[in-house]
């Protein structure tokens, strides 16, 4: 009779605790991911606050300043989504636990229910009789043995379901003051997301102020985009020109040594074993070059576009315009040997470091501190950045494989 009731009840409430560390283990994950993605998000805009607080006395109604504005508003909203996704992650949270405090009060229940039916089964079973007088009233030896051993079973049973009684009290009051302390972290979550979409709708004022002041002055944006697109082209001249020159120089050494270095694809350069080891290094650690300045966003991004805010203008570039600090520092991303430097109109000192078959360009520098030659290591110092008229200080970065330009952002480790 004992078993009957105990072995069920023992099981299910097993399966319901288990099932409940497996669901708290997940979302324990998932909240962490959250957090994280949170405290990046956070970050991020720190440093978008330290670097624009740089140009608040010479801030300028430009497209550079545009470019800088929407990127915070865009991670600003980043953050305000965060802090939403985490009040229904909580909110999902509070319907589980007060679905766990449900079965576990209908469990506690149960248990209770059962214990009852225990002692007044057992107390059918011996009429009444005490412990002593029920086990010296048997017949003989082995009736006197089986009930002492179920005494001894149904005492067992007794504290094994007043333990059970005991730890799902227990838990249903640590699940009570969970559910309270989650309740009380939605409510700060609330007021911290209404706080930062009160900061949202101040960036989103900002930057229409900005658009509208610029959509009135089409023609001039027109005008500059077209005269720093023949900069760009310019500077771009310059490098094909400067890998041209390298791979020539490779097939003259080739020949001259009669070498057997093969050729890769991309360049049609002719690779010794150390220009391959080199360039399968580089090609390996896509994605994880660290960024030519240690604090900065990008301001404008690779390619061809429309321009998220302003109504008819067209972006193009064939690198990476990343807003950093004033006098920041820039450095190589990986190991390589400086090719060139120069100076060139746009875009002031520009310098451009060989990687095997790959070639990396800073550009926009006010200072250089490395010579033509020189081998430098990842994040080796190789200038300073300049800083604008219209106080922005921008580092313009590229990536080539031979004479094929590439998206600087897949290169790069991601912020």
């Amino acid at each position: 009779m004992i078993r009957k009731y105990l072995i069920p009840f023992s099981f299910l409430i097993g399966l319901i605790f288990f099932s409940a560390v497996d669901l708290a283990a997940q979302t324990s994950i998932t909240r962490e991911e959250l957090e994280k993605q949170k405290a990046e998000v956070q970050a991020r805009l720190l440093e978008f606050d330290k670097i624009l607080k740089q140009t608040t006395a010479t801030k300028k109604n430009t497209i550079g300043e545009l470019n800088a504005v929407t990127r915070q508003f865009q991670t600003q909203n980043r953050l305000v989504s965060t802090l939403d996704r985490e009040v229904k992650l909580i909110n999902q949270e509070i319907k589980e636990t007060e679905s766990k405090i449900t079965n576990l009060e209908s469990q506690l229940i149960e248990l209770k229910a059962e214990y009852g039916r225990m002692i007044y089964n057992a107390s059918k079973l011996n009429r009444g009789l005490s412990i002593v007088s029920f086990v010296f009233s048997s017949a003989n030896f082995n009736q006197l043995y089986s009930r002492l051993m179920y005494l001894k079973q149904y005492t067992d049973s007794r504290k094994q379901q007043a333990a059970q009684i005991e730890k799902l009290s227990l838990e249903l009051t640590d699940q009570r003051v969970l559910l309270d302390d989650k309740k009380d972290e939605k409510e700060k979550v609330l007021v911290e997301e209404q706080k930062e979409r009160a900061q949202l709708d101040k960036m989103k004022r900002e930057q229409q102020g900005i658009v509208n002041t610029l959509t009135s002055k089409e023609k001039d944006i027109k005008k500059q985009i077209t005269a720093t697109k023949k900069q760009q082209d310019q500077l771009n001249r310059m490098i094909k020109k400067v890998i041209e020159d390298e791979i020539r120089r490779a097939e003259a050494a080739a020949k001259k040594e009669n070498s057997t270095a093969t050729k890769s694809s991309g360049s049609s350069m002719p690779m010794t074993p150390e220009v391959a080891a080199l360039s399968n290094s580089f090609a390996g650690n896509k994605g994880r070059l660290p960024w030519p300045v240690e604090t900065g966003f990008v301001a404008q991004g690779f390619g061809t576009y429309p321009h998220p805010t302003l109504k008819g203008i067209t972006m193009e570039s064939d690198g990476l315009d990343i807003r950093t600090q004033p006098n920041s520092n820039v450095r190589a991303v990986f190991d390589g040997t400086v090719t060139k430097i120069t100076t060139m109109p746009g875009f002031g000192g520009t310098v451009i470091i060989k990687h095997g078959e790959y070639y990396t360009m800073y550009s926009k520098l006010k200072t250089i501190t490395v010579k033509s030659g020189q081998t430098v290591s990842a994040k080796d110092v190789i200038g300073q950045v300049a800083t604008g008229a219209d106080g922005q200080a921008e580092v313009h970065f590229q990536t080539w494989k031979g004479l094929t330009v590439m998206n600087p952002l897949t290169w790069l480790t991601s912020k």
